[in-house]
């Protein structure tokens, strides 16, 4: 017979015992609610690495951003159920996280170290928040060397032209195409 008030205190082990959900063992409480906050947490890490950016007009969608939150989900789906195989015992479910966490992981390395899908929009809307962070950096880091300020103003200024730049060019290409060639560039002092 189980004893009513051990069964209380211990309520959390007694119901993984009774229901396989608790443990890992279903998709309603254990993988499931697993799966959805890896999927979640890599949302908003892709969010998240938009925070740096000095100015919103400088957030644009980055793919390259994209597949780093892509690789970082996957990371962080090994790491954590590899800390918490006591919960998930469903072995087969563990090598199929596993598994597909190492692909999502090694694509998104390759995906941005390839830069494979990365044309000439894409690239200037994943620099200009890149540039951005520059930006923000250089002016408000606490510089006391007068040549390190220097440096850091200087790097203000060609980042926010060059940002500037970008701006234009993403407006022309999505509307005229690709410049023919042997366009020069054009820059803010031209």
């Amino acid at each position: 017979m189980v004893d009513q008030a051990d069964t209380k205190q211990n309520e959390p082990q007694f119901r993984a015992k009774q229901d396989p959900s608790h443990n890992g063992g279903g998709m309603k409480g254990g993988y499931g609610r697993f799966l959805a906050m890896i999927a979640t947490s890599t949302v908003a890490m892709f969010g998240l690495m938009y925070l740096n950016t000095y100015a919103m007009d400088h957030v644009f969608f980055s793919q390259t951003r994209m597949w780093m939150a892509l690789y970082m989900g996957g990371m962080m789906a090994i790491v954590m159920l590899a800390f918490m195989l006591g919960m998930y015992t469903n072995r087969t479910a563990n090598i199929a996280i596993f598994i597909g966490a190492v692909i999502a992981f090694g694509l998104g390395v390759t995906l941005v170290r390839s830069q494979a899908t990365v044309g000439d929009v894409v690239w200037m809307k994943a620099m200009i928040p890149h540039h951005s962070i520059a930006v923000l950096t250089s002016e408000r880091a606490d510089i006391s060397d007068p040549r390190v300020r220097a440096l850091a103003d200087a790097i203000i200024e060609a980042q926010r032209a060059e940002i500037e730049e970008m701006k234009r060019y993403i407006t022309d290409i999505e509307t005229n195409g690709d410049a023919p060639a042997g366009t020069p560039r054009k820059t803010q002092a031209d």
